[in-house]
């Protein structure tokens, strides 16, 4: 019988540093927003300040995760704090759904009774806050968006806010030369959709990993097939594939061997496929002989 650990370390701070600039960023213009939304009478920007809030919360909660995630193991916490990463990125997906309907009700008030709004505090704003959401966005393509949840749900929060930013730049034009003040909670709707969507996205990548979920880029049926090509392994059970955290995908398995020798090198070729292949990098596979009574235990599948 033989065990394969291979550990897998990965540097944050590259990632670390695009979350705090952007949070930086984005918190500082939040404040402005809220005041300019105040002062304009403006429910688009007061709902872009809310999805910017979020933001700001998220991206501030992505750095602590981050942070802890790099906290040592222990006895108690064998993975350490690396999961405090999709719980941030959980209570930032539910965070937004909140959002989301608070100002679909906003605006559903303000579309049966139009407020006056100053549209060219609200125009000025709006467009600064374009500008800003473009400056997060390129700060936080700089980290690893493809394969961290954090940076990437904080990367969707940008990219909605940048949206709410435009919608908020059109509606104060139309308010502005058309004086259809209506054009306000239209445009805080648009925004609450994209807020909705982002929120209901993020909630559901964590639950799936929180879930002990299969990575989505990693097919299982096809990695049973890869360990099965390999000379001398008859039979592959208890396969198991899911994430540890966003960027830290992991598997376990018994393998059934054809003979008692050479199970050192059967590990070493099952490892390197894995890796060549799935990029799975912390594994866990037993050996069991062929014949060997094995698995009798009902969580094994």
């Amino acid at each position: 019988m033989g065990h394969s650990h291979d550990h897998h370390h990965h540097g944050h701070s590259a990632n670390k540093k695009a979350l705090f600039s952007a949070f930086i960023l984005i918190f500082l213009f939040m404040i402005v927003e809220v005041i300019g939304g105040f002062m304009t009478n403006s429910l688009a920007l007061l709902s872009d300040a809310g999805h910017m809030l979020s933001d700001a919360a998220a991206l501030g909660l992505s750095v602590l995760a981050l942070i802890f995630g790099q906290k040592g193991t222990s006895s108690r916490k064998t993975y350490g704090y690396k999961r405090f990463e999709i719980l941030a990125a959980f209570i930032n997906g539910l965070a937004l759904i909140v959002i989301s309907l608070i100002i679909f009700w906003e605006a559903y008030q303000r579309l049966l009774s139009p407020p006056e709004v100053i549209s060219k505090g609200m125009l000025l704003i709006s467009i600064i806050g374009l500008l800003v959401n473009i400056a997060a966005a390129y700060i936080l393509m700089k980290g690893d968006k493809d394969h961290n949840l954090n940076v990437k749900s904080a990367f969707l929060h940008v990219l909605g806010d940048m949206l709410g930013s435009v919608g908020a730049i059109i509606a104060a034009l139309l308010i502005m030369f058309l004086g259809w003040s209506l054009a306000d909670p239209i445009a805080s709707i648009i925004v609450a959709i994209l807020v909705l969507i982002s929120g209901y996205r993020v909630t559901m990548d964590s639950i799936h990993i929180l879930m002990e979920g299969v990575p989505p880029d990693i097919d299982v049926e096809k990695v049973k097939r890869t360990i099965l090509k390999i000379t001398g392994i008859k039979e592959v059970h208890d396969l198991h594939v899911w994430s540890i955290t966003s960027d830290f995908p992991a598997l376990s398995c018994h393998v059934v061997a054809e003979n008692e020798n050479g199970h050192q090198q059967l590990l070493e070729s099952i490892k390197k496929a894995l890796h060549d292949e799935f990029h799975l990098e912390h594994t866990t596979i037993q050996v069991d002989l062929k014949g060997e009574p094995c698995c009798e235990n009902v969580h094994c599948n």
